[in-house]
């Protein structure tokens, strides 16, 4: 049986005493059967005739959220977790926008019929919370224990073509299989264009789960590939058959090392269990634009191919790429220098770089960052020391700069303007050139601490 929280279990048998059946339904009972923990609570109520009595129950157990309510849907949050409580509804398209929907909630509905506008066999298994018993009627559960990803009904299923990008993130999430005539009829939705009228807030959504929730995102990439999708995204088109050097990659063309890279980071992020979701997703979006730029910089000369700055030429195709699924200037201007940079642990590596070059990386690029992003595009090639997992080149510079303590930020700077004003100047232009010319110097060591840093001004005035 599913472990139902007590507050929910509270609240379904506040609704049993008003003749009234709780349903859990969709993403945590999927989960359940993958044995992968969930908290995506959806309860349909069935025997309650209009949204405001189930609020007016709803009600008595904390702030109900009234966003959805035209929709049947209400929220209501309890000790931290988040619950979706609805009718049993029909949903009919009236335009081409996402939420041009006619939506009619009926208590009588069957549970076939309530179901059956839901995506995938997958999502449309329910659950009665009293009983403990599953509501399975287009065998969902079966589906899941073949590992296959089936839509449920064509009409219903091609009302939203998001659909098609949620197909993509569960069979790679998932490692599912997707049905021969899903596919066919995701691939028709393709080429019918009807992926033109989705707002890229929706899609960012998909292919943020996608990077961050998929063990191998590869998949799901590789099927939009196979769908025709990437027509909605040039820059991931353009690097397929761009040709690498087989010294350095034998792996194959920079598809397939982007595709190679971003399993590596996955794991990365994987192995390193933090929380911190923005970094993550940061890494992931900077792993699968890395190298935009060999599109337009890659030369083939007999049989040598190099790519010469394909670091700085990847930058615009990366922010078209980006701005084209999100607004988000904070993450695409955090994914910049990465790209810029990434080649730089072992470009410094191999020249032995110093300490004062490695101050200047930390005030252009978070170096623990470059390193890990650095080391998925190491590890996700085919090259002899690759395979031995063993980045030298990051381990050494992710060292140095824990040395000098800057791997996680820039040396803060040893003389202020405070300091300049105690030295008897008044605040003028002159200001910045001293700050500027102290702070070089203390990038190359000949300035170490505050005392230096003021005789160090006291020369320069």
């Amino acid at each position: 049986m599913i472990q139902i929280p007590h507050q929910l279990a509270n609240i379904s048998t506040k609704l049993k005493s008003h003749n009234a059946k709780a349903i859990l339904v969709g993403g945590l009972i999927r989960d359940y059967f993958l044995d992968q923990e969930s908290k995506d609570y959806d309860i349909e109520v069935y025997g309650i005739q209009d949204i405001e009595e189930l609020q007016n129950i709803l009600s008595g157990f904390g702030s109900v959220n009234l966003v959805g309510k035209s929709f049947g849907v209400l929220k209501l949050t309890l000790d931290g977790d988040e619950y979706d409580f609805s009718l049993p509804r029909t949903e009919n398209k009236c335009g081409d926008k996402h939420n041009e929907f006619i939506v009619s909630c009926d208590a009588n509905l069957s549970y076939t019929d309530a179901f059956s506008r839901r995506d995938f066999t997958i999502n449309a298994i329910g659950y009665d919370i009293e009983t403990g018993d599953f509501i399975d009627p287009f065998c969902g559960i079966n589906d899941l224990e073949n590992s296959i990803l089936k839509h449920i009904n064509d009409d219903t299923f091609i009302e939203d073509p998001l659909r098609v990008y949620r197909a993509v993130q569960f069979v790679s999430r998932f490692n599912l299989q997707i049905d021969t005539y899903t596919y066919e009829l995701c691939k028709k939705m393709v080429n019918d264009e009807m992926l033109e009228f989705l707002p890229k807030e929706r899609v960012y959504i998909e292919l943020q789960k996608l990077l961050l929730k998929s063990p191998a995102p590869s998949i799901g990439f590789e099927l939009m590939r196979s769908l025709e999708i990437l027509r909605y995204f040039p820059e991931l088109e353009a690097i397929i058959d761009v040709p690498q050097s087989h010294k350095w990659h034998p792996e194959g063309d920079v598809w397939i090392h982007t595709m190679m890279c971003l399993d590596e980071m996955a794991r990365l992020i994987s192995d390193d269990e933090s929380d911190d979701k923005k970094l993550n997703e940061k890494l992931m979006w900077a792993t699968l634009c890395h190298d935009f730029g060999k599109a337009t910089t890659t030369q083939v000369v007999g049989d040598k191919i190099t790519a010469m700055g394909h670091e700085e030429a990847g930058i615009e195709p990366m922010r078209s790429f980006m701005y084209r699924v999100t607004n988000e200037h904070s993450l695409i201007g955090g994914i910049e220098p990465l790209i810029r940079h990434h080649l730089a642990p072992s470009q410094f590596y191999q020249g032995g770089a110093k300490a004062p070059a490695i101050r200047r990386l930390s005030t252009k690029v978070n170096i623990a960052e470059l390193v890990t992003l650095a080391r998925a595009d190491f590890l996700g090639r085919t090259t002899p020391e690759s395979l031995s997992r063993i980045y030298k080149a990051g381990d050494w510079l992710l060292e140095c700069a824990k040395e000098l303590g800057v791997h996680d930020n820039a040396p803060a700077a040893l003389l202020q303007g405070r300091d300049l004003i105690i030295l008897g100047l008044a605040p003028s232009p002159k200001f910045k050139k001293l700050l500027h010319t102290t702070y070089e110097a203390q990038l190359d060591g000949q300035i170490n601490n505050h005392s230096e840093a003021l005789e160090f001004a006291r020369k320069l005035i």
